[in-house]
């Protein structure tokens, strides 16, 4: 059954343009249904640019929005009637089935928590990122959500991103890691040693200790740390995959073998280039709200969001919210 997604067309860097073409492309590869919310008049505008004929795109008007500066609060007191807030609350009404959005990362969060509230049992919400790993991908959580946590946060970040690893992924049993400054159980802070402590008595496939190298040598499937340290570990990773990129072009460039031997790699670099390119991951699901909610960079591109979009419509028919609550 295909189910339709509300799409925050007015929150990205580049909005609505790069959301109105993600829409379109989900809608014509994947057989989507969207409802783009925001400012009518400019969505229409941006349409137009595109064939959309048979297409199942719909706008549902918002008057505001969200600006990246705004505090989280202003979504949910002083602008109700922005394109966050109306997404959300058109899948509390019923009207679509989950939120994609490159907006404010804490308004959508704080808007999908005060719309959807939580699931019976979970504290704090978590944002999952999936990373490249040399097998397949790794799971990181939390991304940004919660800066500072206790240790039965990070218990319950573990429960969900397994379980979500589990039905998105196919996995069973995926292997979850703690992320600290060594493997030795010495290691790690306050925080890390007495989350450590709750894992070692879960029923999950728990390994202990991590290293930031094993969020990408593909020894776990899942890896667990406050927002703080999740988010410096994302931006660290692209501004790492920028400037790699950015050092063998000029390598290339500055050598005629390498130019030569380019020419025959090519493929090998353009493999490698989708492998790391974060819009292939599409968004990342807000894991913990009673609600499918899907947060995209603020930078996103079409592919990002068309990606998105699906990812939302597969997260809306697993039914993870249900499946987390029965766990807790």
């Amino acid at each position: 059954m295909t189910v339709k997604i509300a799409i925050d067309a007015m929150g990205g860097d580049n909005s609505p343009a790069v959301e109105v073409a993600g829409a379109v492309a989900a809608c014509r590869d994947w057989g989507s249904k969207v409802v783009l919310v925001g400012d009518t008049e400019k969505i229409q505008s941006v349409l137009e640019q595109h064939q959309i004929d048979g297409l199942g795109i719909e706008i549902h008007h918002a008057s505001e929005i969200v600006g990246m500066h705004d505090a989280p609060s202003d979504a949910l007191r002083k602008k109700k009637d922005s394109s966050i807030r109306v997404a959300f609350d058109l899948v509390k009404k019923g009207t679509a089935a989950a939120v994609v959005s490159a907006g404010n990362s804490g308004a959508i969060m704080a808007c999908g928590m005060f719309v959807f509230g939580r699931v019976k049992g979970i504290e704090r919400p978590a944002i999952g990122t999936f990373l490249p790993n040399l097998n397949d991908q790794t799971l990181v959580l939390d991304m940004g959500a919660n800066v500072d946590c206790k240790a039965s946060h990070l218990y319950q970040f573990a429960i969900m991103g397994s379980l979500y690893v589990e039905n998105s992924l196919g996995k069973s049993r995926p292997r979850v890691g703690l992320l600290s400054n060594g493997e030795e159980e010495k290691k790690g802070n306050d925080l890390t040693r007495e989350t450590h402590q709750l894992l070692k008595k879960s029923q999950l496939n728990y390994l202990g200790y991590v290293e930031g190298g094993d969020v990408y040598n593909g020894s776990v499937d899942v890896v667990v740390c406050d927002g703080f340290v999740g988010n410096v570990l994302l931006k660290v990773s692209e501004g790492l995959a920028v400037a790699i990129g950015t050092m063998l072009k000029q390598e290339i460039e500055g050598r005629f073998w390498a130019k030569l031997g380019f020419l025959f790699s090519r493929p090998a670099f353009s493999a490698f280039k989708k492998r790391t390119n974060p819009a292939e991951y599409g968004g990342a699901p807000l894991l913990g709200i009673a609600g499918v909610g899907i947060v995209c960079h603020g930078s996103s591109d079409p592919m990002a969001i068309s990606i998105a979009i699906r990812q939302a419509a597969e997260y809306a028919q697993i039914r993870f919210e249900e499946k987390l609550a029965t766990l807790l």
